[in-house]
């Protein structure tokens, strides 16, 4: 092995000039080796021709016909429009940019060859500004799978593939230490894998390496869970080596804060809190994700933990990724500690001048005991007297950053003890990937009295018939909350905005006290709406996704939900458990704009069958894959270049024995494996 070769700035290759390697940089991309390891994100398959009559929303369609229909729309944006038949079927192209020489290209009779991925547009399957050549002339059909890498602007596909090319001519004379191949004898080389997914053979299984599923994928995506197992181990080792505050307290302020509770807690939330308190009478900082379905308690865990490091002494923050969430927990907060002599206050980006001043400075002098807020907490102008416990809410809407940063608001040197919680139940298998450095706990029951929802799945056209069953329901008292995806009209989408809904319902339903709430109000207006609501003074709720967590009000036992299908799997099971908090029958009505696609599909059957977080957490990964689940755009997290979830997780025990085996026998391998894998990005949860 040439390592000096494989080390060589990309300024070697041909065609990389300073603008085009600055680019490249930012995506961590400096040299041959990271060439060689910056694999396609998918493949598209043009070896052979695909029938009309055969054509799937989002395969890809390599298809050729004769243009029997051409022609411009006039509308609100001229579209060309052509009609492609082959015998088998009709299909649209359909052109939003186009200049008239193009409209002139596209004669009745004439053959044109197109590739594109078919969408559905009003029913029937379109391809959106396709790839074409008019010509009767025979395809140029591909002899290998066509990689597509992920890129940035200004890099364009034959970029990659040119660099690539050279890349791998580099390779058959210089390859890459094989770090694994010691244990992994009988699996395919690290150079021949390389190779085979930046350029796989015509003899190769296409079909297998569409799934992510060839011997070449198993081999690379097993060093690439193994080296990011090394890094959260890392992460782990890193955190251990740190001193923190410890509780030394007798457990007595949390017991009378239980003591004044109007229930019991599950046994679940007994056995998750001993888990919290043990870590926080350690002296190494707790890094601990407590994850529960919607409904389960978290926030009281939360608040009892709290209360074992406020009797101990110190101070604790709680962040929320939204003003109307932080509202909700100060609260709940206000109303459990302040009758115990316990100072809560409430820091957020809309408390500005003297109040927020003043507020600054007596988190600093420790005049405060628990904080509550946004990403105001984590502004360079906060510090604490002794910060000890960090709690952060709905942590897949925070970046790592923004969660670091608030762990070293101490002013000491030592580091607090960080849990950090969701509402989203995470799959076994992200946990192992994504949360190999954190202690996990489970809450998994739901208080006694919660009662089941019935989820129905109910077309737009039936729309009327669902605001008069609304109507009658709240002239009964019940309550509703009517949640919308946009909060005014967009001209791009046809979902039904919250402002007109709100005006719809407002005429349908005179008699009723409907109350409109989004993210654009001011901080003191949202929560003016949401006391209302919350004390039966408003029967309708109409609101964007301002209130898919955090919000609580046991009356409410009405969820409808408009444009079902734009929401995720997620965010649909957060919203429906808005409801179901009281003794009350619950219902939540899902009302989607046909035609369905079948992903949208698939996630409405899911969610009127299933009420269960982890079942539905699961089919989410399986729908949409872990960066989206994860939202690892945000988290620090970024896509796995070759391993790929759930399809991989059979690799994953494997790869977390071959980690822990390489930090204790061969740390000086273990590192550099780490290193080709993840050092151009920052590995979640580091402190």
């Amino acid at each position: 092995m040439s390592d000096h070769i494989l080390q060589l700035p990309l300024t070697h290759f041909k065609g990389v000039g300073k603008k085009l390697n600055e680019k490249l940089a930012q995506m961590g991309v400096s040299t041959l080796e990271d060439v060689l390891f910056h694999f396609p994100l998918r493949y598209q398959d043009r070896t052979k021709l695909s029938q009309v009559g055969e054509l799937r929303e989002g395969m890809d369609a390599y298809i050729q016909g004769t243009i029997r229909a051409a022609g411009v729309t006039r509308g609100r944006r001229s579209t060309l429009i052509v009609k492609l038949e082959d015998g088998t079927g009709l299909v649209t192209l359909r052109f939003f940019h186009f200049r008239r020489a193009q409209v002139l290209q596209m004669r009745v009779g004439s053959t044109l060859t197109a590739f594109g991925q078919p969408k559905f547009v009003g029913g029937q399957l379109e391809l959106i500004h396709p790839e074409y050549h008019v010509g009767d002339q025979t395809p140029d059909l591909a002899s290998t799978l066509t990689p597509v890498y992920p890129t940035t602007e200004g890099v364009g596909q034959a970029t990659w593939r040119n660099l690539t090319t050279q890349a791998l001519r580099e390779l058959a004379s210089n390859p890459p230490a094989d770090y694994l191949g010691d244990v992994l004898s009988e699996q395919l080389g690290l150079s021949d894998a390389i190779t085979l997914l930046h350029r796989p053979p015509a003899s190769a299984n296409i079909q297998q390496i569409l799934d992510s599923d060839h011997p070449a994928h198993h081999r690379l995506a097993l060093e690439e869970l193994t080296a990011h197992q090394l890094s959260m181990l890392t992460n782990r080792q890193r955190n251990e080596a740190k001193s923190t505050h410890s509780v030394t307290g007798s457990g007595d302020l949390a017991a009378r804060l239980k003591a004044a509770l109007p229930f019991q807690l599950t046994a679940a939330q007994q056995r998750v809190c001993k888990e919290i308190r043990d870590d926080l009478q350690r002296n190494t900082p707790m890094l601990r994700l407590l994850q529960g379905d919607v409904g389960s308690g978290k926030t009281l865990v939360a608040a009892i933990s709290a209360a074992h490091m406020v009797e101990s002494g110190h101070q604790v923050a709680l962040m929320a990724p939204t003003e109307l969430l932080s509202e909700q927990h100060y609260a709940a907060f206000d109303r459990w500690f302040t009758p115990l002599g316990i100072t809560v206050l409430r820091l957020t980006g809309q408390i500005k001048g003297k109040a927020r001043a003043a507020s600054v400075e007596a988190i600093a002098n420790g005049a405060v005991d628990i904080v509550i807020g946004t990403h105001a907490l984590f502004q360079e102008s906060v510090s604490f007297s002794s910060l000890g416990l960090v709690l952060v809410d709905e942590q897949h809407r925070f970046g790592v950053n923004q969660r670091l940063s608030l762990t070293q608001r101490g002013i000491e040197t030592t580091t607090p003890h960080q849990l950090t919680m969701t509402a989203t139940p995470i799959p076994r298998t992200l946990s192992m990937v994504a949360y190999a450095d954190l202690d996990c706990s489970v809450i998994d029951e739901l208080p006694p009295g919660r009662q089941a929802i019935t989820t129905s799945v109910i077309d737009s056209e039936r729309r009327q018939s669902v605001i008069q069953r609304v109507g009658t329901a709240c002239r009964e008292g019940k309550q509703a909350y009517w949640v919308c995806p946009l909060i005014e009209e967009s001209e791009l989408l046809s979902a039904n905005a919250a402002e007109e809904t709100y005006s719809t319902l407002q005429a349908e339903l005179p008699d009723l006290r409907i109350a409109l709430l989004h993210g654009k109000l001011a901080s003191d207006e949202k929560a003016s709406i949401m006391a209302e609501f919350a004390a039966g003074n408003t029967h309708i709720l109409v609101a964007t996704t301002v209130i898919e967590v955090g919000v609580d009000v046991p009356n409410a036992s009405l969820m409808i939900i408009e444009n079902a299908e734009r929401f995720g799997l997620a965010q649909l099971h957060q919203l429906r458990g808005r409801v179901g908090r009281g003794s009350i029958e619950s219902h939540c009505l899902l009302i989607f704009q046909p035609p369905l696609s079948q992903t949208a599909r698939e996630r409405l059957t899911v969610m009127r069958e299933s009420q269960d977080g982890f079942v539905i957490a699961e089919k989410d990964l399986a729908i949409r894959g872990p960066g989206e689940v994860l939202g690892t755009r945000q988290t620090g997290l970024s896509s796995f270049r070759v391993a790929r979830l759930p399809e991989h997780e059979g690799l994953l025990q494997q790869a977390q024995a071959l980690a822990k085996e390489l930090i204790r026998s061969e740390p000086t391998v273990a590192n550099a494996l780490e290193n080709r894998w993840t050092r151009d990005r920052q590995a979640f949860g580091q402190v």
